[in-house]
């Protein structure tokens, strides 16, 4: 699962895109239970999720002509504009080149060679997330590709990310790893499966909740709905994909115990 601990390649940050940040806003308060801070009058409407004073996501308007509403994730790097070439060289898109964000650090929006989009995170003040892998905060990054060996190729080039094998049921499933960590389990941050039915190509993130049941009738109440009911997955979990009032797919996962 995720850490805090943000090395390279890591998922360090989400947030979400939305064509109306105030409705999006009540939906996912009414979720997860989580409050708004604004980032300030400079931040063009951007600002924090936040539980219990801890930055778990994000939120801010639509920047990008023609952009569907999505949550997007972040992943550590020491160089943005390194990887920023590297992007390119491997066969991706630059579609937001590297900025600085104030002093928190740097940015920059990519669109990798299977039409995956992601973004990457250079710290400054900022490094990540304050709270990952508690209940109502982010858990699991995963990306849905048609091409796995060419998606796998592309972020490998730029992150090092290690693979593994699972025992997900029905699903050929690749666990990631970051290049650094001993321990699979602190190493593993997200998955790599092919495209299935009613889900969008792309990362889909995995928020964790302490009750599934309960967290998908609330986003059902909010004005969400659901593309997967919730299931229990062996080895895994309980787990269930839901859309908020805006289109932005996301799952909620109570995990299996280690």
């Amino acid at each position: 699962m995720p850490t805090s601990d943000y090395k390279t390649g890591s998922p360090c940050w989400v947030d979400l895109g939305s064509p109306d940040t105030a409705a999006a806003t009540a939906f996912y308060e009414a979720v997860f239970g989580w409050s708004f801070q604004s980032a300030g009058p400079d931040a063009g409407g951007y600002g924090f999720f936040q539980q219990d004073g801890e930055t778990v996501a994000a939120i801010g308007p639509l920047t990008e002509g023609g952009a569907a509403s999505a949550w997007t994730v972040y992943f550590s790097t020491p160089d943005a504009n390194a990887t920023a070439k590297l992007v390119e060289q491997a066969g991706g898109t630059v579609r937001v080149p590297p900025m600085d964000v104030m002093a928190a650090g740097w940015m920059a929006q990519f669109t990798d060679p299977t039409g995956g989009e992601f973004a990457i995170w250079q710290p400054g003040e900022v490094k990540g997330l304050d709270q990952v892998a508690a209940d109502n905060s982010f858990l699991w990054a995963e990306l849905h590709t048609a091409d796995q060996p060419a998606a796998l190729a592309f972020y490998q080039a730029l992150f090092g990310w290690r693979t593994a094998g699972s025992d997900v049921p029905g699903m050929d499933y690749t666990i990631l790893m970051t290049a650094e960590g001993d321990d699979p389990r602190e190493a593993g941050f997200g998955g790599v499966a092919d495209v299935h039915p009613g889900l969008n190509a792309g990362w889909l993130l995995y928020f964790a909740v302490a009750d599934v049941d309960a967290t998908v009738a609330a986003a059902g109440a909010a004005g969400g709905s659901v593309v997967m009911p919730a299931e229990d997955v062996p080895n895994v979990g309980r787990l269930a994909i839901l859309v908020d009032p805006f289109g932005a797919q996301f799952a909620v996962m109570k995990p299996a115990p280690m």
